[in-house]
């Protein structure tokens, strides 16, 4: 049985663990909050600029534009969107085993899959599990990521599919619906896919592009890449930030219980430590008797 230091000590380590675990939510909340906006704003622009691709798209020959050309099936490209940082729960942990079940399933049938890695833990979780499909791993950008960031990663991407070294590009990260819930998405991003448009009203319009219609699509396509390559950003940044905010309440009440179950137990044992005492005082105050 441990001894009365041994279990005031005990509780003075959870308390202070606590403090921490208390601190790293609160920061947690107001980045979340930060997060979320940044997330939930940049989402009606991502949609407005695919719809608008895809009416452009819908009278434009597709050969001129090789983001929308379908190719074969030969070589992929998966973006994989994690974090740098730890103690968020199963937040890197379940986008990392999605990117691994893509890549050994490859339901696709593709010949090859390469993997891109934005994030530390990302990296950490699949070096010893599919390192040899690694080609880049980018480091330390998630916590502040800007559009900048985005565009430099798009274009990346853009001229490696351009180039064919691959002909489909994915990208997985976990889209953001609240502080406990994050989904793990699956998108592709190229070749783009127009989507149907249904607007009566928008199809009796006629609009006048400059200098034409296939130049202005030729500007928006690589542009929606970026822009679908920086909402991923921040519905992960958001999603990181709103699981480890849930994390940190979590081990701050499991620390909780923990200190009143070392408490109850401290207790006790002094108690019985004072009735021991008070045995032996009474035991010898017989025996001179």
């Amino acid at each position: 049985m441990p001894s009365l230091k041994d279990i005031k000590k005990r509780i003075g380590s959870v308390k202070s663990t606590q403090q921490i675990t208390k601190a790293m939510k609160m920061v947690a909340a107001a980045k979340l909050r930060r997060a979320q906006e940044a997330a939930v704003s940049a989402r009606p622009y991502a949609e407005k600029l695919h719809s608008v691709v895809s009416r452009l798209a819908q009278s434009e020959e597709i050969d001129d534009q090789p983001l929308l050309k379908q190719r074969g099936v030969e070589r992929a490209l998966v973006v994989l969107m994690t974090a740098d940082r730890g103690l968020c729960g199963g937040f890197n942990a379940s986008v990392s085993k999605e990117a691994e079940r893509f890549i050994r399933q490859n339901k696709q049938g593709f010949s090859a899959i390469d993997l891109m890695i934005i994030g530390r833990k990302g990296r950490d979780f699949l070096k010893n599990r599919v390192g040899d499909n690694i080609t880049k791993v980018h480091e330390n950008i998630t916590t502040d990521a800007t559009y900048k960031t985005a565009q430099l990663i798009g274009q990346e991407v853009v001229d490696a599919y351009c180039e064919e070294k691959y002909d489909a590009v994915y990208v997985i990260y976990n889209a953001f619906q609240s502080a406990i819930v994050q989904i793990v998405t699956v998108e592709r991003i190229l070749p783009i896919q127009p989507q149907e448009t249904e607007e009566v009203y928008e199809a009796s319009l006629d609009y006048l592009y400059e200098p034409n219609q296939g130049a202005v699509l030729s500007q928006l396509l690589p542009k929606m890449v970026e822009v679908q390559i920086f909402r991923g950003l921040l519905e992960s940044n958001a999603s990181e930030q709103g699981a480890r905010m849930s994390s940190m309440d979590s081990a701050s009440r499991n620390a909780a219980e923990m200190i009143d179950k070392l408490t109850l137990q401290y207790n006790r044992a002094r108690q019985a430590a004072i009735t021991k005492e008070l045995m032996e005082i009474i035991s010898g105050a017989e025996s001179v008797k």
